[in-house]
């Protein structure tokens, strides 16, 4: 007998949202388990002898197929998000921390001893990218609580989706085998002793039938709730996402208006400083030292 059980998958780590209350309901077919995924036609390594009677209706089968393909689909495709979460994260950390080792190797070079308006410039550069790396690293933070770890937890449950699958696949194949024997029986001569194996075999039969019907019934039932939780499971993870990115973006547009601020000289364009870098480059190109030969 399978009695429907369904456990919240994660606590709500997301208090600012609206959404954060709404989270999935676990089938109770996902139990803990630590076996691998296996796909539907290579889970059974031998083969029975096949009973005349259908057993499960093809249009049954196809539905229970599309329903766990698509499971299947959504496994690969949340190991990938998670998998490309990590690499942004980590990309970017990688960028701020290379940000501050520029500023600290320009602080210490030489030069800034020598011109104390290149150190005032210099020293306000890295007081900024310290400060971008610190909230780089808020940000990051924020993902990997609301955004990597969700994404972790679910993909957690689909072992145990995959082994629940699997008992309902080996229960078929015994189906299947005490069906074809009991079959075997009602097309023999009806004696005493061929009567009495009969029985024995609609016995054994019975049960098993039981529970692949109840596997099957529960499987068809909670397999496209699951999937349908999806989009309330990941929404708080995305504001989560949206609001940390827009908190880092608000924050880098203050700390880089104020170095602005600090070194910029107003009122020259691009092409003009472009044009003042080219003339001191020429400057040094006419230098006998630096000339052709």
């Amino acid at each position: 007998m399978f009695t429907p059980l369904f456990l919240p998958l994660f606590t709500p780590l997301f208090p600012f949202s609206p959404a954060a209350a709404a989270h999935p309901d676990i089938p109770a077919c996902l139990k803990a388990s630590k076996f691998p995924r296996m796909g539907l036609k290579s889970r059974i390594p031998f083969k029975i002898g096949q009973p005349k009677k259908q057993i499960v209706p093809k249009t049954v089968e196809r539905d229970f197929e599309r329903e766990y393909g698509k499971l299947q689909q959504l496994e690969d495709q949340t190991k990938k998000l998670q998998k490309d979460m990590k690499k942004s994260t980590d990309a970017d950390l990688a960028m701020s921390k290379s940000a501050v080792k520029i500023s600290s190797d320009l602080l210490s070079n030489p030069l800034c001893e020598q011109e104390p308006s290149f150190l005032e410039m210099v020293t306000a550069f890295d007081t900024a990218m310290k400060r971008m790396d610190s909230f780089n690293q808020e940000k990051v933070n924020q993902i990997q609580k609301t955004v990597i770890e969700p994404l972790k937890k679910f993909s957690s449950v689909f072992p145990s989706l995959n082994m629940a699958v699997k008992r309902r696949e080996q229960t078929l194949q015994d189906y299947k085998r005490l069906q074809s024997k009991v079959e075997k029986y009602e097309e023999k001569e009806r004696t005493g002793p061929v009567l009495a194996k009969l029985h024995q075999a609609r016995e054994e039969l019975r049960p098993v039938k039981e529970d692949f019907e109840a596997k099957n019934k529960q499987l068809l039932e909670e397999m496209p709730k699951f999937y349908s939780s999806r989009i309330d499971y990941f929404k708080p993870s995305f504001e989560s996402l949206v609001r940390a990115q827009v908190v880092y973006y608000t924050e880098m547009h203050k700390i880089f208006g104020d170095l602005t601020a600090q070194i910029d000289r107003p009122g020259l364009s691009d092409e003009q400083r472009e044009r003042e870098n080219d003339a001191k480059l020429s400057e040094l190109r006419a230098l006998s030292i630096v000339a052709d030969d």
